[in-house]
C-alpha cells in the first residue's frame, strides 16, 4: 500500500513533527477560515475558532489517529467546533437547526473568478443565481464544488443522509437550470 503526500504528511504530524503540522496548517488554514466565514459571517469568530482548532489537532495528535481523508476530517471537525463555538456565544441555541438558519452562507463574485474563469458579467449572472438558493443548498454546492468533498463527506460534515445530500444538490441545479431559462426567456421576451 503506498501513501499519498498528505497521508505522509498526517502521519508525521501524528508523530509530533512541527514542519508537517506547519504543512498542514498552511494547506488547510485558507479554505477551512472562508468556509467558516460563510457558516457565521463573523471574521473574528472565524479565527478564534480556527486557531483554537489547530492548538486543539496539535494538541490531542495522540489521540486522533489515522484518517482517510484528511481535507474532508478537516471540514467536518471545524464545522463542529466552529457550532459549538457559537452555541456557547448564543449565536446559536439547537445544533439541527444551524444549518437551516445560516442565511449569511453566499458565494461572491471574486470567489467565482478564482475558480472559473469567466467573464465579469457572466460572474455576476452566477453569484445572483446562487444566492437564491437556500442556505442548506448553497452549503452542499460550496462544499462539493469548492471544499471538493465527496458526497459522503458532506453528509458527515452537515449531519445529514447521503441520500439528503444528493436531493438537495438536484433542487439546486433544478432552481438553477429555471432561473437560468427564465432569464433566457426574459432576454429573449425583450427583444
Amino acid at each position: 500500500m503506498s501513501l499519498n503526500n498528505e497521508e505522509i504528511i498526517w502521519s508525521l504530524f501524528l508523530q509530533g513533527d512541527t514542519n508537517a503540522f506547519s504543512l498542514l496548517f498552511k494547506k488547510y488554514y485558507a479554505s477551512l477560515y472562508n468556509y467558516g466565514i460563510k457558516l457565521c459571517n463573523n471574521s473574528c469568530i472565524t479565527e478564534d475558532c480556527l486557531q483554537a482548532f489547530f492548538i486543539y489537532l496539535h494538541d490531542n495528535r495522540n489521540t486522533i489517529g489515522e484518517v482517510k481523508n484528511i481535507k474532508a476530517y478537516l471540514f467536518i471537525s471545524f464545522r463542529r467546533a466552529l457550532f459549538c463555538t457559537l452555541k456557547k456565544e448564543r449565536n446559536f441555541t439547537d445544533l439541527n437547526s444551524d444549518t437551516e438558519n445560516i442565511s449569511n452562507f453566499e458565494f461572491s463574485p471574486e470567489e467565482l473568478k478564482i475558480h472559473q474563469e469567466i467573464s465579469f458579467v457572466q460572474t455576476n449572472s452566477i453569484t445572483l443565481i446562487l444566492n437564491t438558493l437556500s442556505p442548506r443548498e448553497r452549503e452542499v454546492i460550496y462544499l462539493k464544488y469548492y471544499g471538493e468533498l465527496s458526497m459522503s463527506d458532506i453528509s458527515t460534515s452537515m449531519d445529514i443522509s447521503y441520500q439528503s445530500v444528493l436531493n438537495t444538490l438536484q433542487k439546486a441545479f433544478s432552481k438553477i437550470r429555471k432561473t437560468i431559462e427564465n432569464n433566457m426567456l426574459s432576454a429573449i421576451l425583450r427583444k
